[in-house]
């Protein structure tokens, strides 16, 4: 009978132990799990930094402008006619007073002609009545009739030259024709627009700043001109400031003249123009990259040993000075790994450091408040980090180290 029971018993047993172990493993798995999450250490992120220093920095302004030649129009005629003659080809440099179009102008060189002739006989009439007159033969109003007459004619005379002179177009200064917008033999009405002139020797450009910066601007103040960030910048001086504001923008005009030896400046040209501030000394400032900015705030993140890597070494000097000195006469080989422990570098992690940024001038930002002189501060990478990151310093790619960022190399 207890015979028959023995094997069923053995059974249960054997489920409760299968069971009572599986149970266990589960919970030796997850407890294991969580105990190698709580001691991972978190691979070090490589970074790029800038160690803070106090510099000589030369803030400025940024505005867009438009580039203008300092002399240019569209030359007009100013009376009608037909195109006899076009002297000049495009992209002509011209000097000042050559002809540039004439229109046809027989007619009224033969109305000149004529008319010269006749005050000829006018004045011939005015001096007989004259001498008339001396000899009392002759009745004073006759002289005034004549005299008017050789008057009108010879006003008529100089405004048939003077039209004749319209009929030739001459160039007011000297400068670069553009292309000509008329042909030989074409009819042409007052005002039609035969060809531009421009004088690219110098140039001026036109900007705008707001009014917060308006008392930094002055005549005369240096300004740099450049058509894109890889063009070397072109020197000017401002010579004029519009004196009103206009409130629509609360924008204030700016004139500045800008020297173009090579020619290479055109009308109509867009361009970065940064005027120029006194330098200034003493300033800390940082690549722009460095800078993050949230909901919170700006902060940057400055990269400091390690808590346990920032004791001083200095600490374990009394327990040495203790050791027997028999341990100094210990092989040399002995004291390898503790040079070696010596030489290894310490843990550097970052902090996150709340900044208050001021003023930006190309890729810097100054920085007024919250950063210190010596900090090491992260440039790039900063996208892979919280507070307490272990880091790594990889200043192979640094945007600290660019030409344009004007920060000292490190």
């Amino acid at each position: 009978m207890i015979k028959r029971y023995i094997l069923p018993v053995i059974i249960l047993i054997l489920v409760v132990v299968l069971a009572g172990g599986l149970v266990w493993f589960n919970y030796f798995r997850d407890g294991m799990i969580k105990q190698f999450f709580a001691t991972m250490q978190q691979p070090a992120q490589s970074v790029s930094t800038y160690t803070v220093e106090p510099v000589v920095w030369t803030p400025n302004i940024e505005a867009i402008g438009t580039v203008s030649a300092i002399q240019g129009v569209e030359l007009a005629v100013e009376v009608a006619g037909i195109v006899k003659d076009i002297p000049f080809t495009a992209n002509d440099t011209v000097e000042k007073g050559a002809p540039l179009l004439q229109l046809d102008d027989a007619i009224e060189k033969a109305d000149i002609v004529a008319a010269k002739a006749q005050d000829v006989l006018n004045d011939q009439t005015l001096a007989r009545a004259r001498t008339l007159n001396t000899r009392g033969v002759g009745a004073e109003s006759n002289v005034d009739t004549a005299q008017a007459a050789s008057l009108a004619k010879k006003a008529e005379i100089a405004k048939l030259e003077a039209v004749m002179e319209q009929k030739l177009l001459k160039a007011p200064f000297k400068g670069t024709v553009g292309i000509p917008r008329i042909e030989l033999g074409q009819y042409l009405s007052p005002g039609t627009v035969v060809v531009s002139l421009q004088d690219l020797s110098t140039m001026r450009v036109d900007f705008t700043v707001n009014e917060q910066n308006l008392n930094l601007v002055k005549m005369g103040q240096l300004i740099k001109l450049s058509l894109s960030d890889a063009d070397k910048p072109y020197e000017g001086q401002i010579t004029a400031i519009e004196p009103r504001i206009d409130p629509s923008t609360r924008l204030v005009s700016v004139r500045a003249k800008v020297d173009n030896p090579e020619g290479k400046l055109r009308p109509g040209q867009f361009a970065q123009v940064r005027v120029e501030l006194p330098k200034e000394e003493g300033v800390f400032t940082l690549p722009q990259t460095a800078l993050v900015s949230s909901l919170y705030g700006d902060y940057i993140y400055v990269v400091r040993p390690a808590p346990d890597a920032a004791k001083p070494a200095d600490a374990a000097k009394p327990a040495d000075a203790a050791k027997p000195a028999a341990d100094a006469a210990k092989p040399a080989d002995a004291a390898k790994p503790d040079a070696a422990a010596e030489k290894k570098e310490p843990k550097l992690v970052v902090a996150q450091v709340f900044v208050k940024p001021g003023r930006r001038s190309g890729l810097l930002v100054e920085i007024t408040k919250g950063l210190n002189k010596g900090d090491i501060v992260v440039t790039a990478g900063q996208n892979r980090l919280n507070p307490g990151s272990v880091v790594t310093i990889v200043n192979d790619v640094n945007p600290a180290n660019t030409t344009d960022s004007g920060l000292p190399k490190k």
